[in-house]
This record gives structure tokens, C-alpha cells and sequence, in this order.
């Protein structure tokens, strides 16, 4: 984990957030600048700056993000009406924190293209 990383803080208990899920080696928590009814980000514990600093034994860490991302939108009800996953890269996608994080964005009709 990184001292000033605002995401391993939050995972850490440093800094409040309002938590979906705790495991031990993932943490969701919801946005608080949400884009959707339903925004939740996933985490890993450990800290990984982008998509482009994984490794190749970072690839079981990264699925269970999803497998957590699944479980959110099935407790949070919106499993059968649809969800999108979103994993911005860089600053051009969007990406604000440099700590990877899955987006999980429901609750309403979600258009495409997103931006």
C-alpha cells in the first residue's frame, strides 16, 4: 500500500468511506461523486497504479474485482436490469486516482458511447 494513495488510505480506514464490500485483499466503497444511482468503486488492497503496471500474477487479483463486482450488483438489485464495469486508464480516460479501480455504475439506462 501507498502512504499518500487516497484509495489505500480508504482501504486502510484512514479516510471514512461508505463501504459496500471488505475482503482481504478487495475493498468497494461507494463514489462520492456519483455518476449513477449505483456507483460503486472496487479496489485491490495492494496498490497497483494503472492497467499498465500490471504483471502477469496480477491477473487472478484483477478477476476478483469483477467476481466482487458481480455480488455488488446482485445485493444491490440491479444484476438482471444491467450494469456497466468501467476500468479508465490514464489521464485521457479519465482515470483521477492512480490506483486501479473497477467502476460499477447502474440504476438507470446507461447510453453508448459513454463519452
Amino acid at each position: 500500500m501507498s502512504d499518500s494513495c487516497i484509495f489505500c488510505r480508504i482501504a486502510r480506514g484512514e479516510i471514512p468511506a461508505r463501504m459496500a464490500y471488505e475482503g482481504d485483499d478487495v475493498v468497494a466503497f461507494h463514489d462520492i461523486d456519483p455518476k449513477a444511482p449505483v456507483h460503486i468503486l472496487v479496489i485491490p488492497r495492494r496498490h497497483i497504479p494503472s492497467v499498465n503496471a500490471l504483471e502477469p500474477g496480477d491477473a487472478e487479483g484483477v478477476g476478483r474485482l469483477y467476481l466482487v463486482a458481480q455480488e455488488l450488483a446482485k445485493s444491490t438489485g440491479v444484476a438482471e436490469s444491467g450494469y456497466r464495469l468501467v476500468m479508465n486508464t490514464g489521464p485521457d480516460a479519465g482515470q483521477s486516482v492512480d490506483h486501479i479501480h473497477l467502476h460499477l455504475l447502474a440504476g438507470r439506462s446507461l447510453h453508448w458511447p459513454p463519452g
